[in-house]
């Protein structure tokens, strides 16, 4: 009997050798980087028509002078000198100040910028993962789970996160960098480090480059956002599994009696990481100071230290819960008085049996006891051991910490698939049913992040006893100028948290521009009944006295609140606004020029001190205030109005015409404004454009008996 024909591969069927091209495709890098970054970007589109959130985007970014200077030498420096928003991270500065150079002061591009930078961070641990396993699937289910889990949405979405996605990015380029270096040292082979040629003399020839690379890649990524401070502990994870530079702990022959023999090949490994521990140690100094100069660090009478350990191990639990059920994500997990002494029990029973289980099954499979410690070690700076802030736990710290999970999920997926070959067909489409889930729950999630009422009315819905979220939306809706609902969630945080003089203060002022001066006064009281050194709460005090017409009154908390802050620029205009309307137009003066020589781009000051020395007859110095106030707010509408009356009362009408034009053109309906203008067009004896004007202002306002009397000296009908 003959023996069978084989195939020959060069006469295959056209079918079968598609399906060999599509497997050798879908197996190059290049494959699958591009379906991470069209993924990744289909998902995540919508975020480029957020808006800004009005939680810490105006303290890093909308209202924040120097960022919104751009790319300046001033600004440059600032960022590198500042401890400002409680925090060292001059790269993300200067990333947002860049945002400003490119897209001005709008929230697509910045939104985007993340958006980018999110891809990056996928592909590149992808990269980094395949570089250090060669295991191409593992590593992109890792990938596209890091890329589409929505516990990341926070970082992307939030522009003021833009520090977790950029320290990502250079984290990540440290991990490639450090593998390269690892695996040169080693000979190139995975796990199978030359014996016969000493550590110290192979680092002298080999990957000596890339060490450094990987040194200042990680120097970066602590200059974006200091969390990463346990990224060298990583480093020697790596180590163990996947780079094998341990064989004496991966070793089944490992005893106890050779624990001797163990650390003296570990020894080597952690001299490596001395040059990382070290900007660590910098990066922990430099955070301490700048947290404990924005007074973010919380004591032990705020949190006791037994409270802290019970809120870490519940936090680990929390973050495991949500990394496999993603629900109720919110931007704000309040901090409980207490948690249940169950509850607490429960998670450190979690922690320590999932701790045990990866180290005893460490040998076996390496990648669960890595992974693991991943995890836990990663979350160490945020776990809540040292408390900044008042979250208890927040989804933008998994953005890192969650990669030690995938990899358990990914190459536990893959040791499954490698003992039983038919778990294959299970394995791939729980794979792809699992990141299409993450891909929809994310797309949900990315919907709450459309704006701030949209998002903290959705946190409200989900969390309880949360009276940062009431009071930030109050906030939010204050600007938009709905006060009753701004001052029903006012009262609402005051009621979880009535001892909170910022609170109290917060309502006064919503109190105080619906006209309730009395209620607005008691509210100030409040809040300083709680915290009597608060210049802010003098001044809103001292405008609640105003408009009760107590001007002495009002006069007192101004000069209260200069003495406790002598630079208060807002509360010595505020002193000269009431000295003003007083009389004492020297003293007014006086102060004005004060609040300029401490702040000489104060606006509103230069307004008030212009309007001041025109009504002593000093036109000339007022005219050159107000082209001075307009440079710095060219569309502010009340500074050309004024300057068009001091125009008119110093007899430059053709001028005073001109502002009124301008005022027209940024309020075409504005009824006094065509009054006015009006008015100066007819002394200057252009009557025909002078009725018209007229005319249109009482079109707008019909009962504007002014304008009436005006049209009828002129000859002209009313109507």
């Amino acid at each position: 009997m003959s023996e069978p024909e084989r195939a020959d591969p060069e006469h295959q069927r056209p079918g079968r050798q598609t399906a060999a091209g599509l497997r050798a495709l879908s197996e190059r890098p290049i494959f699958i980087c591009l379906l991470l970054l069209l993924t990744t970007l289909a998902v995540y589109w919508p975020v480029g028509e957020d808006k800004f959130i009005s939680y810490d985007d105006p303290l890093y970014i909308t209202s924040n002078p120097h960022v919104q200077q751009g790319l300046t030498p001033a600004s440059i420096r600032w960022a590198f000198s500042t401890g400002y928003a409680a925090n060292w991270h001059p790269l993300s500065w200067l990333s947002h100040m860049l945002d400003v150079e490119l897209f001005g002061p709008g929230p697509a591009g910045p939104h985007l910028v993340n958006l980018l930078l999110h891809t990056a961070n996928t592909i590149l641990l992808f990269l980094a993962l395949r570089n250090l396993t060669s295991a191409h699937w593992r590593s992109a289910f890792a990938a596209a789970l890091f890329a589409l889990h929505p516990l990341h949405v926070e970082s992307v979405a939030w522009v003021s996160e833009r520090k977790d996605v950029l320290s990502t990015l250079f984290a990540f380029l440290t991990l490639w960098a450090y593998g390269r270096y690892a695996q040169k040292k080693s000979g190139g082979e995975r796990g199978e480090p030359d014996a016969n040629v000493p550590v110290r003399a192979t680092i002298r020839r080999r990957g000596v480059p890339d060490y450094f690379l990987a040194l200042l890649f990680f120097a970066l990524s602590l200059m974006s956002k200091p969390m990463p401070v346990t990224l060298p502990f990583v480093l020697l994870l790596l180590d163990y599994w996947p780079l094998g530079r341990m064989p004496a702990l991966l070793s089944p022959a490992a005893k106890p009696r050779s624990v001797k023999f163990q650390l003296s090949g570990i020894a080597p490994l952690v001299g490596e990481k001395i040059p990382f521990l070290a900007l660590s140690v910098i990066s922990c100094v430099i955070t301490f100071w700048a947290q404990q100069k924005g007074e973010a660090v919380a004591t032990l009478a705020d949190y006791s230290l037994g409270t802290r350990i019970d809120n870490a191990f519940i936090s680990y639990a929390r973050y495991l819960g949500k990394m496999f059920w993603p629900a109720d994500l919110a931007v704000l997990y309040p901090y409980p008085e207490r948690w249940p002494m169950v509850e607490v029990i429960l998670a450190i029973a979690l922690v320590a049996g999932l701790s045990l289980a990866a180290i005893r099954f460490g040998q076996k499979w390496p990648f669960v006891f890595a992974g693991w410690f991943w995890f836990l070690g990663m979350l160490v700076p945020v776990i809540g051991l040292v408390q900044v802030g008042i979250q208890s736990l927040a989804d933008r710290y998994t953005y890192v910490p969650s990669v030690g999970i995938f990899i358990v999920l990914a190459w536990g997926a893959g040791a499954i698939v490698t003992r039983w070959r038919r778990a294959w067909f299970i394995i791939w489409p729980t794979a792809l049913l699992v990141l299409g889930a993450c891909a929809i729950r994310t797309a949900i999630q990315l919907q709450y992040w459309q704006n701030t009422e949209r998002l903290f009315q959705h946190t409200i819905a989900i969390t309880r006893g949360n009276w940062v979220t009431y009071s930030v939306l109050g906030s939010y809706l204050e600007m938009k100028g709905h006060l009753a609902e701004a001052a029903d969630n006012d009262r609402k945080a005051l009621q979880i948290n009535p001892d909170s003089a910022n609170l109290w203060n917060n309502l006064g002022c919503v109190l105080i521009k619906q006209q309730q001066a009395t209620a607005a006064m008691k509210c100030f009281q409040n809040a300083l009944r709680l915290e009597p050194a608060l210049p802010d709460t003098h001044i809103n005090l001292g405008l609640a006295f105003e408009q009760l017409g107590k001007n002495e009154d009002a006069t007192r908390q101004y000069r209260e609140a200069l003495r406790l802050a002598p630079t208060n620029t807002l509360a010595r205009n505020d002193l000269a606004n009431v000295l003003f309307a007083q009389g004492q137009v020297d003293e007014a003066i006086a102060q004005y020029r004060q609040t300029l020589r401490t702040d000489p781009k104060y606006a509103h000051a230069l307004n008030n001190l212009a309007w001041a020395l025109a009504s002593q007859g000093q036109y000339p110095e007022a005219i050159a205030g107000y082209e001075q106030a307009l440079r710095l707010e060219p569309d502010n509408i009340m500074f050309h109005r004024n300057f068009a009356n001091v125009l008119a009362r110093a007899g430059h009408l053709e001028a005073a015409a001109e502002q009124l034009t301008e005022v027209l053109r940024l309020a075409p309906d504005d009824a006094d404004a065509h009054y006015a203008l009006g008015c100066v067009l007819e002394q200057l004896g252009r009557r025909a454009e002078a009725i018209a004007q007229l005319k249109e202002a009482l079109r707008l306002k019909p009962d504007d008996p002014e304008a009436k009397q005006q049209l009828e000296a002129l000859g002209a009908a009313a109507r």
